[in-house]
């Protein structure tokens, strides 16, 4: 029975693979993201998260116990949302969520959310695929007071890009164009294809991952 690995500590991504009514294993990674960041400073945006989800794939095919690695799939994921051609990450204080949201207020961005999996049998990666998703966002003018009320409850701060599609940050968008998990950090239609290259279906994950339904 193959085992779902999550390699991501992000709440947004349990929650979405949890409604799809699968229960991962959660193994986080401790990958150097600014240190890759560094590297690809010139490259496309769909490349960087791109890469940052193999990185972190592949590092938590490393920290798994032999009974899990006997057979599971390995998903990594990365998301940042690009404005103006610039790729914004996790801003970590609440003055750079405020910047991040000052400039882009009324304005679209593109989420870009890289995912990598990993197909795992008897300790040895045996399959892997990798897709970018990229959404486009409309972000909302929040109030002032609203703006506020939202940083200082900290969500903003642990985000790419400083907001939530399926939290408080909601309220401030205003519509997307794509696939609404992929903003979420986790595209379902993108993993089922690279999980049916594996030859794996969503029904077989069902059976072995705890389907609720």
């Amino acid at each position: 029975m193959t085992r779902l690995v999550l390699g991501s500590a992000s709440s947004g991504r349990l929650g979405v693979l949890r409604h799809a009514g699968v229960e991962p294993l959660v193994v986080v990674s401790d990958v150097d993201e600014d240190a890759i960041l560094a590297e690809m400073a010139d490259d496309a945006p769909a490349r960087v998260v791109a890469a940052l989800a193999a990185a972190k794939a592949r590092r938590v095919t490393e920290l798994l116990d032999a009974g899990t690695s006997a057979d599971c799939v390995v998903i990594g994921c990365d998301s940042m949302l690009e404005v103006d051609g610039t790729l914004r990450g996790k801003p970590g204080t609440v003055e750079a969520a405020r910047r991040q949201w000052q400039s882009a207020a009324g304005r679209a961005g593109l989420l870009h959310t890289g995912h990598s999996v990993l197909r795992v049998r008897a300790g040895d990666v045996i399959g892997h695929g990798e897709r970018t998703g990229t959404t486009t966002v409309h972000f909302g003018v929040p109030s002032d007071d609203d703006l506020e009320a939202y940083l200082a409850g900290g969500e903003p701060l642990h985000v790419a890009g400083a907001f939530t599609l399926d939290g408080l940050g909601g309220w401030f968008i205003d519509r997307i164009e794509g696939d609404p998990s992929n903003v979420i950090g986790l595209s379902l239609p993108l993993l089922r294809v690279l999980l049916a290259d594996m030859g794996l279906s969503v029904a077989a994950l069902w059976a072995a991952n705890g389907h609720a339904g």
